[in-house]
């Protein structure tokens, strides 16, 4: 491609150029095909080229494609806010609209924390989250977040939120028994509260399906709705991070309906836009906005491209896609049938230790023994041999951290769009395969030789 000026993820590598996509494939410049198997960053939830979706960007494009929110509201801003009211049945009546997942749940925090203020609680000030999670890159949202790779570089300038474990049940922080450990993941947020106070707690925050940070760890039944308990005895605000689970990919429109438990503000992000546009949301429940409508009436927050007309068409349309093809249960059901596919492929290679997650967000966790859960070695860099290798066959793949507090292990996230049919399912699971056998041929041998 010769000289860029652009900074890539890694410096020095030359990247492939795209040069289009339609449905799950994805082709660069020199005709390759590359298979979608984890819409991105777990994002194109709808596949690419959707003409539905063109067609509205297109129109509101030649309509006005910007206006300042604190100068002007605009007719889909307006429509994409109560689609999402209709979307969770009216129990998130307020949307604040962001351009990026980071800035939604960055918001989320200020907004609990506005939230207590106009109550005369400005004490209420504090945020509990969890290890072996992952909120986004903004300092705030950096500090939310419990993914120590991503956190090391700016530990001296972050908040120390996280404060309790993962529920991690394949590799259990606190070494118990799922079936007997009484949940005590979740119990740990209670001591956390009391530790640091209730009157000093505004919320705590978590990913229903811990995505980068933990390769789709999908917690136990009770585990939720034992945290919201928890919540709610202490008077605190419990914020979901649906911003990678939200929008159908689980099976679910929001993955917290899994378990029946409305959190107080939710984050959404990614799969809102399906990747056409960067666009992402802080969904508030009435009880939380009332106070502060009450108050100064003033919601301390906001961007240049907040609330971007020419943005909110597209996320529009993109949800009328949902709604209109049933995505979410299509989802559920091709979740079912590519995690069999990846449970079948399991019983055939020993270095696949787990294979996790809901609907078409799905983790497979790497060992070196199934028996013993060993990890690879660090240096091995397994993980991105593994993307690398799908990259060469015509498959992209996710990373993800794993292993004990997130640090030791290897893992990806498998995520193609909701709209991927059995077939597609199919050429995925052989493609991915053909890297396992490569990978088991030719670099497996030279991980053992080196340890």
């Amino acid at each position: 491609m010769g000289e860029s000026s652009l900074i890539k993820p890694v410096l020095d590598v030359e990247y492939p150029i795209i040069s289009h996509g339609k449905g799950v494939f994805l082709y660069d410049a020199f005709g390759k095909e590359y298979l979608d198997g984890c819409s991105g960053a777990v994002t194109a939830n709808i596949g690419h080229g959707v003409e539905e979706v063109t067609k509205a960007m297109v129109e509101q494009a030649e309509k006005v494609s910007f206006v300042y929110r604190s100068q002007f509201t605009s007719e889909v801003a307006e429509q994409l806010a109560l689609k999402l009211s209709d979307l969770t049945n009216g129990d998130y009546p307020w949307s604040f609209f962001v351009n990026s997942g980071s800035e939604a749940t960055e918001t989320a925090m200020k907004l609990a924390i506005q939230h207590w203020q106009e109550k005369g609680k400005p004490q209420k000030n504090r945020i509990i989250s969890r290890w072996m999670s992952y909120h986004g890159i903004t300092l705030g949202a950096l500090s939310m977040s419990g993914h120590p790779v991503r956190r090391e570089r700016f530990t001296e300038i972050l908040e120390s939120y996280p404060a309790i474990s993962a529920p991690y049940c394949y590799r259990c922080p606190l070494h118990l028994e799922s079936k007997s450990c009484g949940l005590a993941c979740a119990n740990e947020l209670e001591a956390a509260i009391r530790r640091i106070g209730a009157d000093h707690v505004a919320a705590f925050i978590a990913e229903p399906v811990i995505g980068a940070a933990g390769a789709a760890i999908t917690p136990p039944d009770g585990y939720f709705q034992r945290l919201k308990q928890i919540c709610e005895k202490y008077d605190v605000l419990f914020i979901a991070d649906e911003v990678m689970t939200g929008m159908g990919r689980t099976g679910k429109l929001l993955a917290s309906e899994h378990w029946g438990v409305k959190p107080d503000i939710v984050t959404l992000g990614k799969g809102m836009s399906g990747g056409y546009t960067p666009i992402a949301a802080t969904l508030v429940s009435d009880p939380i906005i009332q106070p502060i409508l009450h108050g100064s009436k003033v919601i301390m927050g906001g961007h240049t491209f907040s609330a971007n007309p020419l943005s909110c068409a597209i996320s529009l349309a993109v949800l009328n896609y949902l709604t209109k093809h049933d995505v979410a249960n299509h989802a559920a059901a091709a979740g079912v049938y590519l995690k069999n596919k990846l449970n079948s492929l399991a019983q055939k290679y020993s270095f696949i230790g787990d294979i996790r997650g809901k609907g078409l967000l799905l983790g497979i966790e790497f060992v070196q023994n199934k028996e013993t859960k060993e990890p690879f070695p660090l240096a091995a860099s397994i993980t991105s041999t593994i993307i690398r290798l799908g990259m060469k066959h015509g498959l992209l793949l996710y990373p993800a951290a794993a292993g004990e507090e997130g640090v030791t292990g290897a893992a990806i996230i498998v995520a193609p769009p909701l709209t991927t049919t059995d077939k597609e399912l199919d050429e995925l699971v052989n493609r991915l395969e053909a890297v396992f056998v490569e990978w088991t041929e030719k670099h497996l041998p030279n991980v053992h030789a080196e340890m």
